[in-house]
């Protein structure tokens, strides 16, 4: 199955969204298990949660980017800009 990265960069100054969401996505990519083979957040010069980084593997990349439409982190309006990229492997293992 196809691999794709997205990564997702927070609007500026919504850390307190963030937080008060996160919960919520992280019940929503625990139950995507199947689909999220890495993920977690990106982090700014602070060591402050400012974006995430996921590697999916889908069947394509429109699928990607629906699992991505339904996360509550998205539903809130967090992400300043999300980049889905096909992605292929050759180190390590996913």
């Amino acid at each position: 199955m196809p691999t794709f990265v997205l990564f997702c960069v927070d609007k500026p100054g919504s850390l307190d969204l963030r937080m008060a969401t996160r919960e919520a996505h992280l019940a929503y990519v625990r139950d995507k298990a199947a689909m999220v083979k890495l993920g977690g957040p990106m982090l700014n010069d602070e060591g402050e949660m400012a974006g995430s980084l996921l590697i999916v593997e889908a069947p394509d990349r429109a699928a990607a980017i629906e699992l991505n439409a339904h996360d509550p982190y998205t539903l809130a309006g967090l992400w300043e800009r999300v980049d889905v990229k096909a992605f292929k492997a050759t180190l390590g293992q996913l």
